[in-house]
């Protein structure tokens, strides 16, 4: 399996979203190609109801330890709950990567 299948089976079953975006974006840094290195994650579970915005990222941090200690290097995440989704509709895009040999050659 894959990393970012592995990545979307374990958020899948932890948190049973309601909307799930799981975008490889490791074509967009300093790495080889086909790498599964970064990835953004949009995440919107009633789980995270009342739950505080940092507690939301302990608990996505501790199902995907495994995947976080290896072979991924970055995950962004954007971890709402059914109301804020709602009213928000949409993640923040991920910013331009200027890290490692790119930053050197900007």
């Amino acid at each position: 399996m894959n990393i970012e299948a592995e990545l979307r089976r374990l958020v899948q079953e932890q948190f049973d979203p309601l909307y799930l975006e799981l975008d490889n974006e490791s074509h967009q840094h300093s790495v080889p190609a086909n790498s599964e290195t970064h990835f953004r994650l949009v995440l919107v579970s009633d789980r995270f109801r009342g739950v505080r915005r940092v507690a939301r990222h302990q608990q996505v941090y501790r199902a995907a330890a495994d995947l976080l200690a290896g072979p991924v290097h970055a995950l962004a995440m954007h971890l709402y709950d059914a109301d804020e989704w709602s009213r928000k509709g949409e993640a923040p895009e991920s910013p331009d990567c200027l890290g490692g040999s790119a930053r050197q050659n900007a």
